[in-house]
């Protein structure tokens, strides 16, 4: 009987190895042998953008998804015979937290404000408006005269920050509230027809905690830092969360626990009818 799954990953640092921990040799093999089952439905959930998407299934030999959830939930693209289709529906649905506001009205809300720099055009959409902040900047008080603006004009927002360690540059976008993974998640459930005993999240830092403490089942990788491991912890508990998230921590098919060997347990963890179909899968390969 094949798996019903919606299986939903984080891609930097939870599906991809490109964090400062050692990745499993056998653990990326065996996610993909696990995607591609029938009734596996595959849908990476990123901050990235589309291009830089192909560009990580290129680099990392990753499995095509059938969504992707990018630009941190503010899209949608479902993916058919390696051509992507950016989902309208979903924007219908967001759109109203901006009241009808396009992109370019939004960013000239903020004309008065210092310290923002709009980032390239490619790194924007519809409905995500990117910045660049200097690091120097106080980056908080920015945030809250930006939140007293939106507040002004009745748009309902997040503003998510972080950090470019590369280009030593603070990144910050301007969302509508409802484009969220979370919400995104849940959307894709209902369009889908999947429920909570049948989707599962992988993650590994702060921006997935919305969804790491929600009632989607979830797994947090092994190479998490403490930090949000021990913010995790404190957060399900508190909400009485803590059966719905799973802590990778190593030993599942002799694996690290790491990126996608966290995730690979993580699901057997929540169904464990997987794990005959990864051994079946492991004995067809040898």
């Amino acid at each position: 009987m094949p798996v019903k799954l919606l299986l939903c990953t984080d891609l930097d640092r939870t599906l991809l190895p490109n964090g400062p921990e050692p990745e499993s040799a056998e653990a990326r093999d065996r996610f993909s042998q696990l995607a591609t089952e029938a009734g596996v439905v595959l849908v990476y959930v990123t901050g990235r953008d589309q291009a830089l998407v192909m560009d990580a299934i290129e680099e990392y030999q990753l499995p095509q998804p059938d969504f992707v959830i990018a630009d941190v939930g503010s899209t949608i693209y479902q993916i058919k015979q390696a051509e992507w289709h950016g989902w309208d529906n979903w924007e219908q649905e967001i759109a109203g937290d901006w009241q009808g506001r396009s992109h370019d009205e939004v960013h000239a809300l903020f004309a008065e404000l210092p310290s923002l720099t709009l980032q390239e055009q490619a790194k924007q959409k519809r409905y995500k408006l990117s910045y660049y902040v200097p690091l120097e900047a106080d980056h908080q008080t920015l945030m809250s005269n930006m939140h007293t603006v939106l507040l002004d004009h009745h748009i309902s927002a997040n503003l998510i920050w972080s950090i470019d360690e590369l280009a030593d540059t603070g990144l910050l976008d301007v969302l509508p509230a409802s484009a969220s993974k979370r919400h995104a998640i849940e959307y894709l459930m209902q369009q889908l027809d999947f429920g909570l005993s049948n989707t599962i999240f992988a993650g590994d830092s702060g921006n997935d905690m919305a969804v790491l403490t929600s009632p989607i089942r979830s797994v947090l990788v092994a190479n998490a830092s403490d930090e949000v491991r021990h913010e995790a912890r404190q957060m399900v508990l508190h909400m009485g969360q803590n059966e719905t998230l799973y802590f990778a921590s190593g030993g599942f098919l002799e694996m690290n626990g790491n990126y996608s060997a966290g995730i690979l347990e993580g699901v057997v963890h929540f169904m464990p009818e997987v794990q005959q179909v990864l051994e079946q899968a492991l004995e067809q390969a040898t």
